[in-house]
């Protein structure tokens, strides 16, 4: 039922609680993990800007979410990472549509009430538009 799973994630508190609810799935339905980091464009400048070259760039990136790797190999659920560029909610959108997935699990920001009237939230966003169930974790 949900063998092919995409967590979105960022690295925040929100995000590794919902890879705890991934890595839960994934073993109760053999499934697989992917996970996917949406570097959008504020944080792609800051990025070049404070780094002296693309392979910091990089390990940069993927130092923002270590510690979701680390829970996911401790896991032995088998996964694979991917970092994407863009506006994070779209990004995943469309990323999820693209492929053929049985679950989304994404985190919740905990925006209050006015935020997320004013900004929306990536996770609002995601489970309106993704073609599959989604979990959001707060």
């Amino acid at each position: 039922m949900f063998q092919n799973i995409l967590l979105a994630t960022d690295g925040s508190e929100h995000s590794l609680r919902s890879t705890d609810h991934a890595i839960e799935l994934a073993q109760k339905f053999a499934g697989t993990i992917k996970v996917i980091y949406v570097v959008d464009g504020q944080t792609s400048k800051s990025d070049v800007l404070h780094n002296a070259d693309k392979f910091e760039v990089e390990r940069s990136r993927r130092e923002k979410i270590h510690t979701v790797e680390q829970s996911l190999h401790r896991s032995a659920v088998p996964y694979t990472v991917e970092v994407l560029h863009g506006e994070p909610g779209p990004t995943i959108v469309e990323y999820a549509n693209e492929h053929d997935f049985d679950c989304v699990v994404i985190g919740s920001r905990g925006l209050n009430n006015l935020q997320t009237f004013i900004l929306g939230s990536v996770s609002h966003k995601v489970a309106k538009r993704v073609n599959c169930p989604v979990l959001i974790i707060k």
